[in-house]
């Protein structure tokens, strides 16, 4: 599980998907979610723009795990 340090209150999925190496940049995201399974914590997830805060996991099909934390 890798750990997405963030400084503010919030981090959207799509920002997560790029910081974790899942797609190359904010544009593939809309395609990368309707091809994958997503879950955020442990609910099926496709809005690139969902807001997650710290304590949130995500499960990517393909690329791992993640962890929201604070820095």
């Amino acid at each position: 599980m890798k750990d997405i340090a963030i400084s503010t209150d919030y981090i959207t999925l799509g920002q997560v998907l790029k910081l974790g190496d899942c797609v190359g940049s904010g544009g593939e995201v809309k395609i990368f979610l309707q091809e994958k399974n997503v879950t955020v914590n442990g609910q099926a997830e496709n809005r690139r723009g969902r807001k997650l805060v710290p304590g949130d996991t995500i499960e990517v099909e393909g690329c791992g795990s993640f962890v929201v934390k604070n820095r």
